[in-house]
């Protein structure tokens, strides 16, 4: 049972303040080497009489450890900081059950460290036999029996990992446009470090030996040993696959309770070696020397400096001059690490290579950042549903038939309130729901550039609405469409260089990617400007396959939309990048589960637009309420592109084809809801009601219908298992009166008509 005394809870919590210091701790950072130190003398103070000697020996060797990388009296530092991190994690143990185990694989692993680094005895069961040590393997590997740190944590770490390589992908790319930027290389150094740090502290070793090998081919460039070239830009690239492969590893283990596999990272490593062998050409400045530093500040005199360094020349083995003057009390420890950053500073020319963010610098940039908080999404999805009843009930308030029989100013108000109220509440569930999808589009970054390499062709990438919101379900679903259409738009869009070349274009092709809000709804645009539609090609290739009958007439957009059709492809030969003739049937079929649109904007030689229209979510669309004999359904605003009460002489019937109705010289098949639903009079004439002309893959129908009641945004309800199926019904909603409204489905409306 923990003793929950005063001091031991600000023990337990200052070294979990600890642990996050130890984490973010970089290799060199001395700034943040001395804030550890200071944050662990202030722990020590609360320690008590009933303190456990190991737990008081931990303290103090921590301390050691910390003063010993300060003054570069150790190495690896790499390995001290992972001493350190290892040392708070016993800690913590101890400070929480006021007990002390050293028969525990942490314990162990914590004395074969400490005894690599040649620091003295940890105390009671730090010996370890010859026995263990023979039997442990030299390579970073899981323990051989396997606990999970915290299941929590490392199911956040995952997708914060996730996260960090998306990030680095997009930087690399960068990187290799601008290999002298120093600002780019910190961008993709800091994500490694921070996955290193907190996959040691989660005990993922094979994680963090990985991105620890990466961030020291990256350090090799941040300190100017190393110039940025494909060679290191491709490497890098491998582990970031290496880690998403392990991170997906990671996440199977965890569900499944079981150990994560052991991967081979020694190629690897030879890898990196091999590069930093390569090019150790790196230019050294001058730098003062620390005596001289410290006399400028005022904390050393020059009879003291000349006296330490007599010391230093008598001494064997030439102790660094920090250190004789700690242990002679010349200068205390802090004031030699602050010199020590101040040389360091002096030797990259003014930046602190140590800490290439400044603490006073970060902590400004995190206060501009607004508090956030991590939320089950099961719980907003509820959320959302319970908002959208609310929605729904208040509606039937508002249109109660007792309640709009009472003339009462004070109730319109307060009904009025309460409509603004739950519309406020209603957009901020929603607003919970919905990410920015710039983290979907980044994604393409790494596969523009790996696509750019295959097909030999030089693609400029342009992003653009980075920041446009969407429903998180509806960008994870959106990711396999975006994959295709990018592939499809390097591939078949983009000339090779010399093709480009010899139309006047410049040999690098460009291809936009932009999301943007319009009219309710979020469009992606996937734009090149390459040789745009072969539409003599894709017409003849789909004659060919039977699609098209000889001698049938297709508008430009009925030719550009058979490229969606199963099986359609008019690539000669099939490659790793496409020509299968499966992706395009994907795209649009995905896209319509999400009761979205694709649509083709293309031009001879001068490239191709697709523009995926979606609703801002899948809960809520906005809707046209009609009116089909005593039913009521609801067709999505956005397929429907103008409604009108057709003339005598502008109706048609055809044998064969069924009846037609003439719209701007255009003649457009007429469906009847009311046959098609058996709702009402199914022989009513289309002159006595209303034609809504809508749209779905370029094609046009006439729906003829009653009456319009009007426009509103609707909640969507699933209508169940026996209902789901039915074609053209895609959801059902609550409507304010309490009735049911069905939602109309036009692909399935379209395949109904042509029964």
């Amino acid at each position: 049972m923990t003793k929950k005394t005063p001091d031991n809870q600000k023990i337990i919590a200052g070294l979990e303040g600890l642990a996050l210091k130890v984490v973010m701790l970089e290799e060199g950072d001395l700034p943040g080497l001395g804030d550890f130190l200071n944050h662990l003398e202030s722990l020590q103070k609360l320690l008590d009489a009933e303190t456990t000697a190991e737990a008081v020996s931990l303290f103090q060797q921590l301390e050691e450890v910390g003063n010993k990388l300060i003054l570069q009296e150790i190495g690896p530092a790499a390995k001290a900081q992972e001493l350190l991190g290892q040392g708070v994690s016993l800690l913590l143990a101890w400070a929480r059950d006021r007990k002390f185990s050293t028969d525990t694989e942490a314990w162990r692993s914590y004395c074969r460290f400490s005894q690599e680094l040649g620091l003295g005895d940890t105390g009671e069961g730090s010996a370890v036999s010859e026995e263990e040590a023979e039997a442990e393997p030299e390579v970073a590997g899981a323990p051989k029996e396997f606990v999970w740190e915290d299941q929590e944590l490392t199911a956040n770490f995952i997708a914060e990992a996730r996260e960090h390589l998306e990030g680095i992908e997009s930087g690399l790319v960068h990187l290799e446009q601008a290999p002298t930027d120093l600002t780019a290389i910190n961008a993709v150094f800091r994500p490694f470090h921070t996955i290193k740090g907190v996959a040691g502290f989660l005990n993922l070793p094979q994680i963090q030996d990985l991105s620890h090998e990466v961030e020291s081919l990256l350090d090799e460039a941040r300190s100017g040993r190393l110039s940025i070239n494909a060679a290191i830009i491709d490497l890098t690239l491998t582990g970031v696959d290496a880690l998403k492969e392990m991170l997906d590893d990671l996440q199977e283990a965890l569900s499944e309770q079981r150990p994560p596999r052991q991967f081979e990272l020694q190629h690897i490593k030879d890898q990196v070696k091999q590069l930093q062998n390569q090019d150790e050409a790196g230019v050294q400045v001058p730098k003062r020397q620390l005596g001289e530093i410290l006399i400028s500040q005022g904390e050393l005199s020059s009879s003291d400096l000349s006296e330490a360094l007599e010391q230093q020349k008598a001494e064997a083995g030439a102790p660094p001059l920090g250190e004789i003057l700690v242990k002679e009390g010349k200068v205390a420890p802090k004031k030699v690490a602050k010199a020590l950053v101040d040389q360091l500073i002096e030797e990259k020319g003014g930046e602190a290579a140590a800490s290439p963010a400044g603490a006073e610098g970060k902590a400004a940039a995190d206060a501009q950042l607004p508090p956030t908080i991590k939320i089950d999404l099961a719980k907003v999805d509820n959320l959302v549903n319970l908002m959208g009843e609310l929605v729904i009930a208040q509606s039937q308030v508002r249109q109660n038939p007792n309640l709009q029989g009472i003339s009462d100013p004070k109730l319109e108000r307060d009904l009025a309130q309460m409509s603004r109220i739950t519309s406020e509440l209603q957009m901020i569930s929603m607003s919970m729901r919905m990410i920015p999808i710039g983290q979907t589009l980044r994604k393409m970054v790494r596969l523009v550039r790996d696509l750019s390499r295959k097909s030999k062709k030089q693609v400029e990438l342009f992003i653009e609405g980075e920041e446009t919101e969407i429903d998180r379900n509806m960008v994870e679903a959106i990711y396999d469409p975006l994959v295709h259409l990018v592939r499809n738009a390097v591939d078949h869009g983009l000339e090779t260089p010399k093709e480009r070349e010899a139309q006047g274009k410049p040999p690098t092709g460009n291809l936009w990617l932009r999301a943007y809000h319009k009219g309710g709804n979020v469009v992606i645009d996937i734009e090149e400007d390459g040789r745009g539609l072969d539409r003599e090609r894709i017409l003849a290739k789909a004659q060919e396959k039977g699609l098209v009958q000889p001698g049938e007439q297709l508008t430009p957009s009925q030719i550009d939309n058979l490229i969606f059709e199963p099986g359609f492809s008019t690539a000669e030969k099939i490659t790793d990048i496409s020509g299968r003739g499966v992706g395009m049937d994907v795209v649009r079929l995905t896209i319509e589960r999400l009761q979205g649109k694709v649509e083709i904007h293309s031009r001879p030689q001068l490239g191709s637009r697709f523009s995926i229209r979606m609703p801002l979510t899948l809960a809520i669309i906005d809707g046209l309420v009609v009116k089909v004999g005593k039913e009521r359904y609801i067709l999505p605003a956005v397929a429907v592109r103008e409604t009108l009460r057709p003339a005598t002489s502008d109706y048609f019937t055809v044998q064969g084809q069924g009846e037609l109705i003439k719209v701007r010289s255009q003649l457009i098949p007429l469906l009847r809801l009311h046959r098609l639903f058996r709702a009402g009079n199914g022989d009513i004439h289309p002159t006595q009601a209303l034609v809504m002309v809508v749209e779905h893959e370029g094609k046009q129908r006439g729906l003829l219908v009653d009456d319009i009641l009007g426009k509103q945004e609707v909640v969507i309800k699933s209508l169940g298992g026996s209902l789901q199926n039915i074609k053209g019904l895609a959801g059902g909603t609550i409507l304010g009166d309490g009735r049911v409204g069905l939602i109309l489905d036009l692909a399935g409306l379209f395949s109904l008509g042509q029964a």
